[in-house]
């Protein structure tokens, strides 16, 4: 693959400016509509108050969790082992060297993550598809409505970052690149399983298959440090399948995706399902148009949590979960190419993006 320094610049500048104006909306919803703020208000905690509302409203719901284990580690019986701990770890480090101040640390490593997952994202699309693509995949990744959650004490940025630098060096056939990238994923969080189809799919077609697939057994090699460390720290390895058990009510169903479809339907959630249904198309494109690894790591992205469903939501949070598949956004790119129907793409996901953006601030379930 090419090595094009030029391409790290409209990356960058685009998850930049995008995040300037998501911030200055938030800003605005707490200012103007923060007398009515969301029933999840209740959720909140001193941990989420630091520096004020400019910082603090990117801590919300599961940020606190974040925070919980960035300053006191893991417990039990506890909802903390449910978040893998490459990223509140990350919190701890740069809290202590930002002299005791966690949430801004969380912010930080989230928005410097992004700035470099921005960079990777434009540099992979730019190799498979051209410099018009690749601008058109971050500019719409820049403005998926849960991209909010790229700045915000959230693990997404850290787990799109890992992604991309995986499908980066299996591109490059750099596969213990891979599996430590994929590794780190992994203790970033659960559904980094998706990623590891798609890498094998990589490995399997390399010249040195049997190295290439060793490199990528790295990945859940390195994953079985949390059960060690969750062993060590409360005596139950297994607690982050417990959590969710106990928690979310998510389960294995043994219809596998198709048991999360039904749920979905029993409970009426149509409009996750739409969003469903878009991603898998989007993933067949990316399959079709860019590669069959890339295709596959969408279409896992999804069933994943169709098969591992909640009881209490079959789709809880589909919406964020599925942000970080960035194949199907560079799919987008291909499927949108005129300018006109690239503005028109751009403001419709802009428009989702503030809204999302208004109700997160004041506290409102977003996914």
């Amino acid at each position: 693959m090419p090595d094009d320094t030029r391409s790290v610049s409209p990356g960058l500048r685009i998850f930049l400016w995008s995040r300037v104006a998501v911030w200055l909306v938030a800003v605005i919803a707490i200012v103007f509509f923060n007398r009515t703020p969301g029933l999840g208000a209740e959720w909140d905690s001193p941990r989420l108050h630091e520096l004020g509302t400019v910082i603090d409203v990117w801590a919300r719901w599961d940020s606190d969790w974040f925070l919980k284990i960035a300053e006191d580690g893991y417990s039990w019986p506890s909802s903390t082992p449910a978040f893998f701990p490459l990223y509140p770890f990350l919190i701890a480090a740069a809290g202590w060297m930002l002299l005791g101040h966690p949430l801004l640390a969380g912010v930080v490593v989230s928005l410097v993550a992004g700035s470099a997952a921005f960079v990777l994202v434009y540099r992979l699309t730019l190799a498979r598809l051209g410099a018009d693509a690749a601008r058109r995949t971050v500019l719409f990744l820049a403005l998926a409505p849960t991209s909010l959650f790229f700045g915000a004490v959230y693990s997404e940025s850290l787990f799109l970052l890992l992604a991309v630098a995986a499908f980066l060096a299996a591109e490059r056939g750099r596969f213990w690149q891979v599996g430590a990238l994929a590794g780190l994923a992994l203790l970033t969080r659960s559904s980094g399983v998706a990623l590891l189809p798609a890498l094998v799919l990589f490995a399997w077609r390399a010249p040195d298959r049997k190295r290439a697939l060793a490199g990528v057994a790295l990945a859940p090699a390195l994953f079985a440090l949390y059960p060690l460390l969750l062993a060590v720290w409360i005596g139950r390895p297994l607690a982050f399948v417990d959590a969710q058990k106990v928690v979310w009510e998510r389960h294995l169903s043994p219809l596998g995706p198709l048991g999360g479809i039904v749920a979905a339907v029993q409970h009426r959630a149509f409009l996750d399902l739409a969003l469903v249904l878009g991603v898998v198309v989007l993933g067949v494109v990316a399959w079709r148009r860019i590669g069959a690894a890339y295709g596959l790591y969408v279409l896992a992205s999804v069933a994943l949590p169709l098969t591992f469903y909640s009881n209490k939501a079959p789709l809880l949070s589909i919406e964020r979960l599925v942000v970080v598949a960035f194949p199907a956004f560079m799919a987008l790119a291909t499927l949108v190419r005129s300018r006109r129907a690239t503005l028109v793409t751009a403001v419709c996901l802009g428009a989702a993006l503030t809204i999302f953006v208004v109700r997160w601030a004041l506290w409102y379930w977003i996914a």
